[in-house]
């Protein structure tokens, strides 16, 4: 088949009529039948290019072809028949759903309307109820964190607190310690022995290096000795206060180098434990300090016997017997100051274990008075 084209075709129509107007050479040849043949070859070549079928064809062929070219358009006749009655029955089906809706189906579709009207009211009321209930949520959330923030800064404060307690306890821990460490200690510690000294130099007895007793070839001041005989007696009236023991017959009044001793029973008097180099009333002023050495040695027996009765294993390491310590005097009269001076050590030594003894009662009562931890 020859498209619209090649059929409209100047050149073409030229050759098919057999050329134009002009009276030329040119188109006298193109009249002749060679002319005609070689035109009609190239017509033929040409529709066979643009056609499945070979050109030119005979009368059979033709009639072949015409008859599949009639059963094709046939078939596609068919084709657009089905196509045209599918088509119908889709528009009919159309038609006829459109005109089965009732007026019952548009009420109940009216009626879904306004349920659907109604749930949207009551959504959007809810809508509403929900959006104040989280204004609320919103304000409870923000005391909350308020709160919060006040509970934290509480925290912290209560556990600044706390580690300024803890550091506290410590300290007063450390200290307790301290304390109790320096309460052993002196616990260990025998003040009197530090107050106390008793000790010796040479043939001399020695209370805080105050030395009691003289000697031809060593002599001594009587400010010396009238300061360990002070000494002495206030050591004494010390220990007889810690055993709560209260001397007969005597008082002991300690006054340094002045110190005496009264009697408050029988022939009341005072006696003067502390001497002096005037020769000037020499043997009355003796006689004098005597009597306070015996009232001295008197005293020191009876704290003795004192602390064996508290003490059933504790015994004086010189027995006394009215002036007599050790089977020496203590009076200085009539008296050689050898003698003298070793009486007097007998005597500081009978206090030293006095005082001995009385620590240890102190220790102990101490110990019994201290709870358990």
């Amino acid at each position: 088949m020859l498209t619209r084209s090649q059929v409209s075709s100047p050149l073409l129509a030229q050759q098919l009529s057999g050329g134009g107007g002009s009276g030329s050479k040119d188109d006298q040849n193109k009249g002749s039948l060679s002319y005609r043949l070689k035109v009609a070859g190239k017509l033929f070549d040409l529709i066979s290019g643009v056609s499945d079928v070979e050109h030119p064809l005979c009368q059979d062929c033709a009639e072949e072809l015409t008859i599949k070219l009639e059963k094709k358009l046939s078939e596609v006749r068919k084709e657009k028949e089905s196509y045209a009655a599918y088509l119908a029955g889709l528009e009919s089906a159309e038609k006829e759903a459109e005109n089965q809706v009732t007026d019952a189906d548009i009420a109940l579709l009216k009626e879904k309307e306004q349920n659907a009207l109604n749930v949207l009211k009551e959504l959007e009321k809810e809508k509403v109820s929900l959006a104040e209930e989280l204004l609320a949520v919103e304000a409870e959330m923000k005391e909350l964190e308020e709160a919060e923030l006040s509970y934290w800064q509480d925290v912290n404060s209560l556990q600044s607190e706390l580690n300024s307690y803890y550091n506290e306890r410590d300290s007063v821990n450390l200290s307790f310690q301290h304390a109790s460490t320096q309460l052993e200690k002196l616990k260990k510690t025998n003040v009197y022995n530090d107050t106390f000294r008793i000790w010796h130099d040479g043939p001399f007895g020695t209370i805080n290096g105050f030395r009691m007793g003289r000697l031809p070839q060593q002599p001594v001041e009587w400010s010396e000795i009238n300061a360990a005989m002070g000494q002495a007696l206030l050591l004494l009236d010390t220990l007889a206060n810690k055993l709560n023991f209260t001397f007969k017959t005597y008082r002991l009044v300690p006054m340094g180098s002045f110190s005496r001793i009264e009697k408050i029973e029988g022939d009341k008097a005072v006696y003067e434990l502390y001497g002096s180099g005037d020769l000037k009333g020499m043997l009355f002023w003796n006689r004098r300090f005597d009597n306070a050495l015996v009232a001295f040695l008197n005293c020191l027996q009876q704290l003795g016997d004192q602390a064996e009765q508290q003490d059933s294993k504790f015994r004086l390491p010189y027995r006394i017997n009215k002036d007599k310590i050790g089977d020496t005097s203590i009076r200085l009269q009539f008296n050689q100051d050898e003698a003298w001076t070793k009486a007097l050590k007998y005597a500081l030594i009978n206090i030293k274990w006095i005082l001995a003894f009385c620590c240890m009662k102190l220790n102990s009562r101490s110990s019994n008075a201290t709870p358990s931890v």
